[in-house]
């Protein structure tokens, strides 16, 4: 299968390592619904001009980059002037420390790369890097700088291959500290917080992501679908909700309940099961046998 253009191309360095090595997005935005503004009596698309006050619409051409160090006031900055800042990390990843995975609070995680060797020449070094990290168990932070915006890295196994994390830089997490610091102290009730962990202990398992369905994309692809054939769509409904309180102790002990019912139906269905199951054996051993006596006599 041809693999779509690299986002980034340039170098990962470790040490005296140096590998030319390519990035893929690790996601795909295929499954969104773009949704256009449309103006309603005319059935036309809203498009969106680049305007100056008092000059009107203006060609891309004569836009540059700028910033406001006072109210209308621009420091001017042409593209050949960014293009020529000397910073290493534009073209290259070191990596320069490392650490635990689980030591990287997720926060700062922002967006998956695939990292790939970029040519036969750079397959060794790249299998070096790989094998390195999957033995030691860590995760390699660098820095580098992207399409304007400069990065901190992780880079880490995944599978056969290498896989980057795209961190988000120190100054760009909220600290939690200003949301919950109002939180009032409750005292929990021990049967309550029992019951919440035997909950927990009965629905845990393997992460399986495949098993989220995403009704909303699919209620809304049928209401798109519904529109352009001329017909009525088929309505997903959802649960109806009392919207009342309830006691946090009476839904716990329905919602282990519901867990214990569900486990007997299942164990009552598969002993139905085993059941039917002999029964229609010893039926087929009777028959088998009172053939053979037949076919003696």
């Amino acid at each position: 299968m041809a693999l779509p253009r690299p986002y980034w191309t340039g170098q990962l360095r470790l040490s005296l390592v140096t590998i030319p090595v390519k990035l893929y997005s690790a996601t795909s935005s295929e499954r969104k619904i773009a949704l256009h503004q449309i103006h309603e009596p005319s059935g036309k698309r809203i498009r969106y001009q680049k305007v100056a006050p008092g000059v009107g619409p203006v060609d891309t051409d004569e836009i540059i980059k700028g910033f406001e160090y006072e109210k209308g006031k621009y420091v001017l900055l042409e593209p050949e002037e960014i293009d020529d800042l000397k910073l290493e990390s534009k073209q290259t990843i070191e990596l320069v420390r490392f650490v635990d995975q689980a030591d990287i609070d997720p926060r700062y995680y922002e967006k998956p790369y695939y990292v790939l060797p970029d040519g036969e020449n750079a397959e060794e070094g790249y299998a070096v890097i790989q094998k390195a990290l999957s033995q030691a168990k860590k995760v390699g932070l660098g820095q580098v700088v992207m399409r304007g915006h400069s990065s901190v890295v992780g880079i880490k196994p995944c599978g056969k291959g290498l896989l980057l994390e795209m961190l988000r830089q120190a100054d760009e997490v909220r600290a939690a500290d200003q949301f919950f610091d109002e939180l009032p102290d409750v005292k929990v009730d021990k049967e309550a917080l029992e019951l919440g962990e035997e909950l927990i202990k009965r629905k845990t398992g393997p992460f399986e992501p495949e098993k989220f369905k995403d009704d909303y994309t699919d209620a809304m692809w049928e209401l798109i679908h519904a529109k352009i054939e001329g017909r009525d769509p088929e309505v997903l409904t959802e649960a109806p909700s009392t919207g009342k309180v309830i006691n946090i102790m009476d839904a716990l002990k329905k919602s282990v309940g519901s867990q214990d019912n569900k486990k007997s139906s299942t164990k009552s269905r598969s002993t139905k099961s085993k059941s039917t199951k002999s029964s229609s054996s010893a039926k087929n051993d009777n028959k088998s046998k009172t053939t053979a006596r037949k076919k003696s006599a």
